[in-house]
């Protein structure tokens, strides 16, 4: 019998925790698990609980930003990390086929299998889904003082921002070799989306080694609505307003310090920038069959 421990976010995407330990209650197998339930108090929490437990297997209970702090955690510890869906974006989850349905969700865990995938770090700092720079991290930082949580305070802060927003100059370098764009933002990707079935990298793998490097060049608002259906129909990057890249190191500069986002997390940062892929360093609960992509 496995020993498992389920780390939850009470406040992870707004949404009400009793139907979560309800779900888990009545749909986790007992034959193979034996678990215990604990709730996160304060920021970092989760990378605590995780770090010391000596469970074998640590179900992050939340959104990005909860699977990533419990990720910090059992890194390099052995451990696998599993999920059970219930954030904003819900990135990681949705890439690996995990479903937002609660008690599917569990089933799936029930009927599980191992994997091993990539993570990232930006100057050192780990993250599992999406890093980057430029109009996408200064909604992240509004997001993030926002009194509410969920989609629809995403999307206001995102028209919000873009009505004032002016691209910058950067100058990104991949594995090497340097290029100057100007650029809405750039974004770092181990997976194919940034949260909601938002594909800013349809052909990401979280098991290649490789990151998909995204930029959104300057754009007029007569191009948002083929922009927006290309995000949700897996065609982003065949945008002629759109560049893509891969490669395993990323160097982004500008002529002053950024605010970056990682998993959603904002941040202040340097003018320069180092993101690093960590190939094959974590175990990972994915389903069995369906649509994940690793």
């Amino acid at each position: 019998m496995e020993k498992m421990l389920l780390i939850v976010n009470p406040i992870s995407g707004g949404k009400d925790k009793k139907k979560v330990i309800q779900a888990i209650e009545n749909g986790l197998d007992k034959n193979r698990f034996q678990w215990d339930i604990a709730f996160t108090e304060y920021s970092g929490h989760g990378t605590i609980l995780a770090r010391e437990t000596d469970a074998d297997i640590i179900v992050a209970v939340g959104g990005d930003g909860t699977v990533s702090e419990v990720a910090k955690g059992i890194s390099g510890t052995g451990k696998t990390l599993g999920i059970i869906p219930c954030g904003s974006g819900d990135g990681l989850a949705l890439h690996l086929g995990i479903s937002r349905n609660l008690p599917k969700a569990v089933r799936q865990l029930n009927d599980s299998r191992q994997a091993i995938i990539d993570y990232g770090t930006i100057d050192g700092k780990l993250f599992f889904c999406t890093t980057g720079v430029g109009m996408d991290a200064e909604v992240a930082w509004e997001f993030a003082k926002a009194g509410t949580r969920g989609l629809k305070t995403y999307v206001s802060k995102t028209l919000s921002i873009w009505r004032h927003y002016v691209p910058k100059e950067y100058r990104l370098e991949i594995d090497g070799e340097p290029r100057s764009i100007r650029a809405t933002f750039i974004t770092v990707a181990n997976i194919n989306q940034w949260g909601n079935n938002a594909e800013i990298a349809p052909e990401a793998s979280v098991t290649d080694g490789l990151f998909d490097i995204t930029v959104l060049l300057p754009f007029h608002i007569w191009d948002i609505p083929g922009l927006a259906l290309r995000l949700f129909s897996r065609q982003f990057t065949k945008s002629r307003k759109v560049l893509s890249f891969r490669g395993r190191n990323v160097v982004i500069h500008h002529s002053e310090p950024m605010i970056a986002h990682f998993d959603g997390d904002p941040i202040e940062m340097g003018s320069d920038i180092h993101i690093d892929i960590h190939p094959k360093s974590i175990r990972m609960l994915i389903p069995q069959g369906g649509r994940h992509r690793v």
